[in-house]
């Protein structure tokens, strides 16, 4: 059974059956959003957090185009026209407060809207990338363009992060307008906006989180060293 991370804890899990539950709606629609639609069914799904501490729930909702596979002898999915994240209503990840609030705005934003604009969604996750560059690194080109700004970090960056960076930045439709004014409405797939902010969500992760975890160790050994110093100086003697 695959893992399953709460979008409330962060915490991963294989669900049992007592924490999950779904169902399925099964209709006929001529049309969805202007094209055939045929056999559909509104898949949805609960799933309470196994963690006592979180105890949250998640409840998301499917829509799918299906038909009846007669030597199965049941119903297949043939494509998801469109998904719903009820509760939470993003699939945001729950940012420290070290990371600057403008990068926070834009990542929770873009994760909000990600499935109902994924080029807006698009948007936010270039300017959060941008943000990113200009504030962890330092970087800030005259041209202004992100293509350039993200070229000037390839050698202070981890080769395996910058295959992902630049993976990223040649996907689909991303890739073309990369060169293009930060605020220009990129048109992308919802795929595409799903992969930006997984981006985004593994930089964090490898920048502002490792960096905040390696000072932290710097100030524990510090403070040990300097505790057990003290425990040596020689004590004076009262006159």
């Amino acid at each position: 059974m695959a893992t399953w991370t709460c979008p409330f804890c962060q915490q991963k899990a294989t669900l049992q059956r007592e924490n999950r539950s779904f169902s399925w709606h099964q209709f006929s629609a001529a049309k969805w959003e202007g094209k055939p639609a045929g056999d559909c069914q509104l898949y949805t799904e609960v799933i309470r957090c196994p963690n006592d501490d979180c105890g949250h729930f998640v409840l998301d909702a499917h829509l799918q185009k299906t038909h009846f596979d007669r030597e199965a002898g049941s119903r297949r999915v043939d494509q998801v026209l469109c998904s719903w994240n009820l509760v939470p209503e993003s699939r945001a990840v729950t940012l420290p407060d070290y990371v600057p609030q403008a990068i926070k705005e834009d990542y929770g934003e873009a994760c909000l809207i990600e499935t109902k604009s994924p080029k807006a969604s698009a948007t936010l996750s270039r300017r959060a990338l941008q943000g990113m560059i200009r504030d962890f690194w330092g970087v800030k080109v005259k041209s202004n363009r992100l293509v350039d700004e993200i070229d000037a970090i390839e050698d202070k960056v981890d080769p395996s992060v910058w295959k992902a960076i630049d993976a990223v930045r040649k996907l689909g439709n991303i890739g073309a307008h990369m060169e293009a004014d930060i605020n220009v409405i990129v048109d992308v797939d919802p795929e595409e906006a799903r992969h930006l902010i997984e981006l985004i969500e593994l930089l964090i992760e490898e920048w502002y989180v490792t960096r905040e975890n390696r000072q932290q160790r710097i100030q524990k050994v510090i403070a040990a060293a300097q505790a057990k110093a003290q425990q040596k100086q020689p004590q004076q003697n009262n006159p």
